[in-house]
């Protein structure tokens, strides 16, 4: 079980943190969280997100304190909660740290969630003890050069021969692949686009090498590569499942890694109204306080509103999903909802905290900067914008919408 503090029921003027539905325990996990990623990672995110490092240190902590099998059935080795508790973490986290929290989400949601869900007895008891205590990091490998939005496209193969199988192609975009040691990937098994197989990788596997490492504008201390598969030879024993038979699951963590994935959003915006509205009271010009003009009170309670709808929404996504009262087209619609708007009201929030924060705010002595930067990346990473506009129309129109 999580390890808690415990909770103290405080909200901050204008912005609630806890939801109407939220126990006992999750508020405590909440605060929790909160007070961790202000200990361990506020101290040291601006020196990694300028010279593009990597906080492990604090993923050791983590597992210290239960986070990294936050969804994992407790007889496994994990905390046994559900989304709503998983994106409680993203955004506390990613309030302070949203590069840390990308890796996070790759490691507990798409490797270790993967594994702790779909993975045998044998395949729980070998990977999930390391990776839940932080001793191992993870990754997903799924995105590729020409597969991105389009995943059953990829051309990834695992062919079946007399000792297993030897797996050939090769994964990008992938978060922790530079510095992961265990990876949930997908790759095709057949003719068809459906005729996928999932298999965990290890780094040092003959034939597994990592390509290079990105420079990107935002999530700077979420490292992010490639991944090269020249005939790595596997035993049937490190796949997941049935063989051809891991469309469905892809697709279900999916649609939970869009919701906790949302919640990071959550994270960016609340860290940017918190930082604006403290300038706002503080800095004057004309003889007053820049929160007493109109227009820096529209653009505070514009994102204070926005913020607390998209809140609302995925958190109400997460206890669906945690009910069980999502499935198939459905839940790909609310998910993909979620991850929308958050990622939206995020970037915007962002943009309007810069502006309030006038010169100070393009610098990088206030986070709202790297906010910025960061925010964009959840308007591309797991599905785009755009791919989530024709999830959620194709739900709403049916056979119309493939006309």
């Amino acid at each position: 079980m999580l390890e808690m503090i415990s909770y103290r029921n405080e909200e901050s003027k204008g912005v609630v943190y806890s939801m109407w539905f939220f126990s006992d325990e999750q508020n405590m996990l909440l605060e929790t969280v909160r007070q961790f990623a202000k200990d361990e990672l506020g101290p040291k995110i601006e020196h990694l997100d300028a010279e593009e490092g990597f906080n492990r240190e604090a993923f050791t902590k983590m597992g210290d304190l239960g986070l990294l099998g936050i969804t994992v059935k407790e007889e496994d080795g994990g905390a046994g909660m559900g989304a709503i508790e998983a994106t409680i973490a993203m955004e506390e986290m990613g309030a302070i740290d949203a590069s840390t929290t990308l890796s996070y989400l790759a490691h507990a949601i798409l490797c270790v969630n993967q594994i702790g869900a779909n993975g045998s007895a044998e395949q729980k008891k070998k990977y999930l003890p390391d990776l839940i205590s932080g001793k191992k990091l993870g990754g997903m490998g799924m995105s590729e050069p020409g597969a991105g939005s389009d995943m059953l496209s990829m051309t990834t193969k695992a062919v079946k021969n007399a000792d297993g199988y030897a797996i050939t192609g090769g994964k990008t975009w992938i978060t922790n692949g530079p510095n992961g040691d265990v990876f949930y990937v997908y790759a095709k098994t057949g003719e068809t686009k459906r005729d996928i197989s999932t298999f965990i990788l290890e780094r040092g596997m003959k034939g597994f090498s990592t390509g290079k490492k990105f420079t990107k504008m935002g999530m700077r201390a979420s490292p992010t590569g490639e991944l090269v598969f020249e005939n790595i030879q596997v035993p049937a024993s490190a796949r997941v499942g049935e063989e051809g038979g891991s469309v469905k699951m892809m697709m279900r963590n999916l649609d939970l890694e869009r919701v906790t994935i949302a919640g990071i959003s959550l994270g960016i915006a609340k860290g940017c109204i918190d930082s604006a509205t403290q300038y706002a009271k503080e800095r004057k010009q004309f003889g007053k306080p820049i929160g007493a003009f109109q227009m820096i009170q529209e653009r505070l309670a514009e994102a204070a509103a926005w913020y607390d709808a998209c809140r609302t929404q995925t958190y109400t996504v997460a206890k669906l999903f945690d009910d069980g009262k999502l499935g198939g087209k459905e839940s790909a619609s609310l998910s993909a909802k979620a991850k929308l708007t958050a990622a939206q009201m995020a970037t915007k929030v962002a943009l309007d905290a810069i502006q309030i924060l006038g010169g100070y705010g393009y610098t990088r002595e206030f986070p709202v900067e790297r906010a910025m930067r960061d925010a964009k990346l959840i308007e591309i990473g797991a599905g785009t914008n755009e791919v989530m506009r024709l999830i959620i129309a194709r739900q709403m129109l049916g056979e119309v919408a493939n006309l």
